[in-house]
């Protein structure tokens, strides 16, 4: 049973409000009345309670006093103050000194139990109301799954996905957890077996749903067309999920037009990256410009060496070469810092690109390192951090002072990442690439329920520098394990995040359009 809740009522004629207490007392409060700012003060220091009512204008010890004092001794008890007077600087005053509410004199006993309640109840009126809807989802998926989703319903599917794993970060004991990660496993599942079944035939089809290669002609260019600057910014690594956690910080700034787009595969930054920039598949970029295809370099950061290079041709043969456009790739701190105090010098470049790489090194970090392990154990604690970060980044200070420019700004990101939970054994020779949730070399083996294996990597666009090449993709949340030593990497990368393979939080990331308000 819920702990029955116990209130403090201090106003200098409470004896009058003997109903009031009365009225309150059958609705399950507990009310402790005083009659003066020093009896409420004594009551306070003598115990808890979870609300307190205060009358504004007392003889003695003013009500404003009175709360600051009450501040003083427990700053997070929630106040409620009682005035007859209604001046606005009182007011002011008063919520200045973090009350939660106020009402106006004469109040009747019904007000009183209804702001009580909202702000005593209100949290669990809302997980109750949330438990009910989020039942409603639930059915209204499980039939969508059952029924074959197309591709802009698995959009629509994992939005509302996403959308839930952000509510349960605000109510955690709602006891549908498990059912809401049952159904994301299911929906992973039957997402697989559908991007199996249809890849092949978007890639190769000019009517296929917005991918990596069409980010910049469908979201980027037509701005450009109509001579109206943009900003476009990559966030690497970015899950829709994660957009969600921050999106609310940037509406006071702008009209938010949220979208998305499925990421390539392999769904990894030397491939969805440069496929986003070049507007091309990764076979069309290597036959293309052989010199910007650096798949087999062994420094990380320079297979992507070339972005700028790439979008240069992809304005060219898009008709915009004689765009403007600047390039920032963005890898510290002060790199940040230094745009932020550059960035309103860009108001004369048609097209400013920025490639912010925090959250890829921050997912690769974790999983070396003990202390963010724990600082973000799992993906509610991810988001947050990702929150946490963006708040106080110079990429949300930016995104301000761009709000203050005539221009549209485009958000996205290259891939998602998905947390592994699952080892699967993979067989290769020495030359294979190191990679945990994809691979590429010869001779590569895998469990097919858990592996999508691609033997002509050119019928899916990829690379294929000799006949034997072949690539493997993980599913759902598998992660690559060798047999030898299969014990010790599967331990040391369990719950780790990951990207390069076929899942919902890889392949469909966000693209957001932003129009300063």
């Amino acid at each position: 049973m819920a702990k029955e809740k116990k209130i403090l009522w201090v106003d200098d004629e409470i004896d009058l409000l003997a109903s009031h207490i009365m009225f309150l007392g059958e609705k399950g409060y507990t009310v402790r009345p005083a009659s003066s700012g020093d009896e409420g003060i004594a009551a306070l220091r003598a115990e808890a309670f979870d609300l307190i009512l205060l009358d504004e204008t007392m003889p003695g010890r003013s009500g404003l006093e009175t709360l600051q004092e009450i501040k003083e001794i427990n700053p997070n008890v929630p106040v409620i103050m009682i005035t007859k007077n209604e001046a606005e600087d009182l007011v002011e005053q008063a919520i200045g000194m973090k009350i939660d509410d106020y009402l106006l004199k004469p109040v009747n006993p019904l007000q009183i139990y209804s702001a009580a309640k909202r702000i005593l109840d209100a949290h669990r009126i809302q997980e109750t109301a949330l438990s009910r809807e989020y039942l409603q989802s639930y059915q209204r998926i499980d039939e969508e799954l059952r029924a074959g989703p197309d591709w802009r319903e698995w959009i629509r599917i994992h939005q509302e996905l996403s959308a839930w794993d952000v509510e349960y970060d605000r109510f955690s004991d709602t006891g549908l957890e498990q059912t809401h990660q049952d159904i994301k496993k299911k929906a992973n599942a039957d997402f697989c077996r559908y991007v199996e079944r249809v890849y092949h035939e978007w890639i190769w089809d000019a009517a296929r749903p917005p991918m990596s290669v069409d980010v910049l002609e469908r979201f980027v260019f037509p701005s450009l067309r109509g001579r109206r600057r943009v900003y476009f910014i990559v966030i690497d690594c970015m899950r829709f999920d994660q957009w969600l956690k921050i999106e609310d910080l940037l509406a006071p700034f702008y009209t938010i037009d949220r979208g998305c787009y499925f990421a390539i595969l392999p769904t990894a930054t030397p491939y969805a990256r440069n496929a986003l920039f070049a507007g091309a598949f990764p076979a069309d970029i290597q036959k293309r410009s052989p010199d910007y295809w650096l798949e087999r370099s062994k420094d990380e950061f320079s297979k992507n060496r070339f972005e700028q290079n790439l979008l240069q041709d992809n304005l060219a043969r898009s008709g915009l070469g004689n765009t403007t456009f600047k390039y920032i790739k963005i890898y510290e701190i002060d790199e940040a810092n230094e745009i932020r105090r550059q960035v309103d010098g860009y108001q004369a470049i048609d097209l400013v690109a920025m490639v912010f790489n925090f959250l890829d090194i921050l997912a690769h970090g974790r999983s070396q390192s003990e202390i963010l392990q724990e600082i973000a154990h799992n993906e509610s604690a991810f988001r947050s951090l990702m929150r946490s970060w963006f708040v106080h980044s110079a990429l949300f200070d930016i995104l301000q002072r761009i709000a203050k420019h005539n221009a549209t700004v485009v958000i996205t990101t290259d891939h998602g990442s998905v947390l592994g939970a699952r080892a699967s054994l993979v067989h290769g020779n020495r030359d294979t690439s190191t990679n945990l949730r994809y691979k590429f070399g010869e001779n590569i083996n895998g469990d097919p329920r858990q592996t999508l294996l691609i033997r002509k990597p050119l019928d899916y666009r990829l690379p294929a520098e000799s006949p034997s090449k072949n690539y493997i993709l993980a599913k759902e949340n598998y992660y690559f394990v060798y047999p030898t030593k299969y014990h010790e990497y599967e331990r040391q990368y369990l719950g780790t995040f990951q990207h390069g393979g076929i899942s919902l939080e890889e392949m469909i990331v966000p693209c957001v359009t932003l129009t300063p308000r």
